[in-house]
């Protein structure tokens, strides 16, 4: 898989670099609330920028439906990309249209421009191959002959996109700096990883997660259930979970997964439960198979937090996709940040499965340097070690 560095070694000076990046940032109104995507995405741009190539950023925000809409514009992130590199970085209003094509004519060596959201084009995520083909072309004929592809948005490459897959296809591609380290991280995983190799899941749905769940349970030592998927783990063991998010129809397959593997699967042991889904609910500590039939668990409980804390102070890998409750609200973001603060305090090869454990960190406050890896891109992190095949990073590995 060639790479950033094999790109920069040919000489990009003069020679437009189309960069597919993410940048899918949380916003409140235009304000970014958590820009960690974007400041992930500064060291390719900024090694692209010093060696003077004129770099075409393209990139996606939250799900258009395939056609403009302001509230998802690129406008925020081009002024907070801006402001980090300490430069300009001119925003086109369209995609491939007279904007675009303007703005790129008027780059010059080590500049940005950041071409409006990709999914603004409906051809961007189309099921039809020469839909997708033919906005690949265009994207390819706006930065022209001599061009290059820096494929560094981990986020998106287990998607068949135009700007992520087809691009590839026509133009010289490389692997970004993100996008290789997230791939280097992964295969130590799904290699040969120090023992014990503890995994811990959270999050709202069972079904988002069983099939990781399934392919890991053979090859991890412990997998440690939090967040809302937990309730459907704890009624498949015959408890009652109150008004507590539950998935009825997972539940033959988690009862399942406790027959086969449970020794491996470690469920709470108590929960914080809530009268009500709300940040300022009246709250209490009860056992996990105790849950008030009016009341729903909102976070893990504090036995659980040590016992999940314990198995991970004596990890040696350990990957961690998912919070363990409702983090957004401070009287439920213990037990997300006790198991955060676990993995800190542990000597395991960590990895923070991107999404919102990786929001939760820096909501936290948590310190970033304390995990090994965090991940921008939680689905993909997970469809990699589910044993799927990404198109995003195929294609770079020459699937023509």
């Amino acid at each position: 898989m060639k790479n950033l560095d094999d790109l920069l070694s040919e000489g990009v000076r003069g020679r437009r670099v189309l960069v597919r990046a993410d940048l899918n940032v949380p916003l409140d109104g235009e304000k970014i609330t958590d820009d960690g995507r974007v400041r992930a995405s500064l060291p390719t741009v900024r090694k692209l920028t010093e060696a003077g190539a004129q770099v075409v950023l393209t990139a996606h925000l939250g799900r258009p439906k395939g056609e403009p809409d302001p509230k998802f514009s690129l406008a925020p992130v081009a002024r907070r990309l801006g402001e980090l590199l300490g430069a300009g970085v001119a925003l086109a209003t369209d995609l491939v249209g007279d904007s675009a094509q303007s703005v790129v004519a008027g780059l010059t060596d080590g500049s940005v421009a950041l071409l409006e959201n990709v999914r603004f084009d409906a051809r961007e995520t189309s099921k039809d191959d020469a839909e997708r083909g033919a906005l690949a072309d265009e994207l390819a004929a706006l930065v022209g002959p001599n061009a290059a592809f820096v494929s560094d948005g981990f986020g998106v490459v287990h998607r068949k996109q135009a700007s992520v897959y087809d691009v590839a296809k026509r133009l010289p591609a490389y692997a970004g700096g993100l996008v290789l380290a997230e791939v280097e991280v992964l295969r130590t995983l799904t290699g040969e990883p120090k023992r014990p190799y503890v995994v811990v899941l959270g999050g709202s749905k069972v079904s988002d997660k069983l099939g990781v769940i399934k392919a890991l349970l053979p090859k991890v030592d412990k997998l440690l259930i939090g967040g809302g998927m937990a309730y459907t783990f704890l009624a498949a063991q015959g408890h009652n979970v109150g008004n507590s998010l539950l998935q009825g129809d997972q539940i033959e397959s988690t009862k399942q997964l406790l027959a086969d593997h449970g020794d491996k699967l470690v469920l709470p042991l108590d929960v914080v439960a809530a009268d009500r889904f709300a940040a300022d609910a009246e709250k209490q500590v009860v056992a996990a198979d105790a849950i008030p039939a009016d009341w729903m668990g909102l976070d893990i409980g504090p036995r659980s937090v040590e016992l999940f804390a314990g198995i991970l102070r004596d990890s040696a890998t350990v990957f961690w996709n998912g919070p363990a409750g409702v983090f957004e609200f401070p009287a439920f973001a213990d037990g997300t940040r006790g198991v955060a603060q676990a993995i800190v305090d542990s000597d395991a090869f960590s990895v923070v499965g991107g999404g919102d454990s990786a929001a939760a960190v820096r909501t936290l406050g948590l310190p970033e340097d304390g995990f090994s890896h965090i991940s921008t891109g939680g689905g993909a992190s997970l469809e990699y070690l589910e044993g799927k095949e990404l198109p995003g990073v195929a294609v770079l590995e020459g699937e023509r």
